[in-house]
C-alpha cells in the first residue's frame, strides 16, 4: 500500500474505528426504540438473524473490495469491472454509496448538535444560568444551526488530520470512554424502581409480529445502518486494511462489537424508559403506541433525569455526553468516503478536501433544518431504510457475480492462507451470490 493512502497501525486501531463507525446513534437511540416500537425481543430476534446472515456478509464483501482495490469505492469497484458497462454501474454503486453517507452526515449532525446541547445544559443547570439553560433545551434555529455547525467542524477537525493521526487515534480514545460510560449508566439504572419491568418487556419476545413486514424492514435497515453498510465507508476502510490481516476475523469481530453494544444499549435505554414511567413519565401515546424516538429522549428521559434530583443532573450529563460520543465516532467515517473520493479523484490535499466536504454537509444540513418537517423524515428513510441496504446488496453483487471466484479467493486469502478450507468459503461466496441478494430484494417486495 502506498504509504499516501495512509493505513491503520494496528488491528486494534481497525477494529476500534470500523467498530466505530458501526456504534452511533443508530445502536444506543435507534435499536432500543426500534425494539420497543416492534415486538420486544422478537426484534430483537430478528435483528440479530439479519446481522449475522445478511449484514455480515454484505460487509466483508465491502471489505474484500476495499482492500483489494487499495483505493476510494468508486476505483474499488472499478477494478472489478470486466467492461466499460460494469465499469459506469460500478461508478453508479461507489458514488451512490458516497451521497448516501453524505446525506446520513448531513442529518446526523443535525441530530448529534441536539445531543451537544443537551450535554451542556446539565453544566448550565449547575452555574444557575437559567437564560442559557432555557435555550439550550428548547428547540430553535439559533440553536440547531449552532450546534449543527460545531459538530460538523470538530468531525472535519478530526478527518483532517488522516487515517492513522485523526481516524485511528480518536477511535481509539472515544470508544473506551462510550463503553465506561454506558455500563456505568445501566448499573446504576438497573437498580430503580420499575427497570426490571423495561427488561422483562426488553427480553420477552411477542412473536406474533415476528414476520411482520415492517418489523422485518426496519430490523433490516436497522442492521445495514448501524454497521455502516451500503455507504462506501467499509470499502473505504477495508482499504486502509493492511493486507497481513485476516479480514475473516476482522469483519466478524466488528459484526458482534456492534450487535453486543446495541443489545447492551437496549438493556440502558428500555429499562430507562419505564422507570420513568414508574415515576410518572407518560411514555405511551393516547392510542398505546410508543412516543417517538425524539420525544422519549429529549423529554422523557430528561424528565426522568431531573426526578432524581441533583444526581439526575450528573446522569443526564454522562448520558448525552455518550450519545455525543457515539455520535461522532460515526460521523468520523461518513465523512471520510466522500473525503477519500475528492482526494484521490482530483488530487486535492486531505485538508482542502476535507473542508469542502465540510462545507457542503453543513449547507445540505441547514437546507434540511430550513425545511424540518418535509426533509428530515425523508432523508432519514430513504437513506437508511432502501439505499444503504439496495447498495449493500449491489456490492454483494459485484463480489458474487462480476469478481471471478479466483481472484475473489486469492484476495480474502491474503493474511489468511488456510480460509479456502474453512467453513467461512464454503458457504460465503455462495451466500453474497445468491442469498444477500435475493434476502433484501424479498424484504423490500414484502414492504410494499
Amino acid at each position: 500500500m502506498s504509504s499516501i493512502r495512509g493505513e491503520f497501525s494496528s488491528r486494534f486501531g481497525f477494529i476500534m474505528a470500523a467498530a466505530g463507525s458501526a456504534v452511533g446513534l443508530g445502536n444506543i437511540w435507534g435499536f432500543p426504540t426500534q425494539t420497543a416500537s416492534n415486538g420486544g425481543a422478537a426484534f430483537v430476534l430478528v435483528y440479530l438473524v439479519l446481522a449475522f446472515c445478511l449484514a455480515y456478509p454484505a460487509l466483508m464483501a465491502e471489505l474484500v473490495i476495499g482492500r483489494h482495490g487499495q483505493a476510494n469505492a468508486v476505483a474499488s469497484l472499478q477494478k472489478l469491472a470486466n467492461n466499460n458497462a460494469q465499469k459506469r454501474f460500478a461508478f453508479i454503486v461507489g458514488f451512490g454509496g458516497i451521497i448516501c453517507s453524505g446525506l446520513i452526515l448531513s442529518f446526523y449532525a443535525i441530530v448529534a448538535g441536539w445531543m451537544f446541547s443537551a450535554t451542556l445544559e446539565p453544566i448550565a443547570v449547575l452555574s444557575g444560568n437559567e437564560t442559557a439553560t432555557s435555550w439550550l433545551s428548547e428547540r430553535s434555529l439559533s440553536r440547531d444551526l449552532l450546534f449543527t455547525a460545531a459538530f460538523i467542524l470538530l468531525t472535519v477537525a478530526i478527518i483532517s488530520k488522516g487515517v492513522e493521526n485523526g481516524i485511528e487515534k480518536w477511535s481509539k480514545r472515544l470508544m473506551p470512554a462510550l463503553l465506561f460510560i454506558l455500563f456505568a449508566l445501566i448499573g446504576y439504572v438497573l437498580t430503580q424502581e420499575g427497570a426490571m419491568t423495561g427488561l422483562k418487556a426488553y427480553l420477552v419476545p411477542d412473536f406474533s409480529s415476528i414476520l411482520d413486514p415492517n418489523l422485518l424492514v426496519s430490523a433490516l435497515g436497522q442492521a445495514f445502518f448501524s454497521l455502516s453498510l451500503g455507504t462506501s465507508v467499509m470499502i473505504i476502510y477495508g482499504s486502509y486494511i493492511s493486507k497481513r490481516e485476516n479480514l475473516v476475523s476482522l469483519g466478524a469481530y466488528v459484526t458482534l462489537i456492534d450487535v453486543f453494544i446495541a443489545f447492551v444499549a437496549g438493556m440502558l435505554i428500555i429499562p430507562a424508559m419505564y422507570v420513568a414511567q414508574a415515576q410518572g413519565v407518560e411514555i405511551f401515546s393516547q392510542t398505546g403506541e410508543l412516543l417517538s424516538e425524539d420525544t422519549l429522549v429529549f423529554q422523557v428521559l430528561p424528565a426522568l433525569f431531573e426526578s432524581m434530583g441533583s444526581i439526575g443532573i450528573f446522569i443526564g450529563f454522562a448520558f448525552f455526553a455518550l450519545m455525543s460520543i457515539a455520535a461522532l465516532t460515526s460521523s468520523i467515517s461518513m465523512l471520510e468516503a466522500p473525503v477519500s473520493y475528492v482526494v484521490e479523484k482530483f488530487a486535492l490535499a486531505r485538508l482542502q478536501a476535507t473542508r469542502l466536504i465540510g462545507i457542503i454537509v453543513s449547507v445540505v444540513s441547514v437546507t434540511i433544518i430550513l425545511n424540518f418537517n418535509s426533509l428530515f423524515g425523508l432523508v432519514v428513510q430513504l437513506t437508511t431504510q432502501f439505499a444503504q441496504p439496495l447498495i449493500g446488496m449491489l456490492c454483494c453483487v459485484f463480489a458474487g457475480w462480476i469478481w471471478h471466484r479466483g481472484k475473489l479467493l486469492s484476495a480474502i486469502k491474503e493474511g489468511n492462507e488456510a480460509v479456502e478450507h474453512s467453513f467461512f468459503w464454503k458457504i460465503w461466496p455462495w451466500y453474497i451470490k445468491f442469498v444477500c441478494p435475493v434476502a433484501i430484494a424479498l424484504v423490500f417486495i414484502n414492504s410494499l
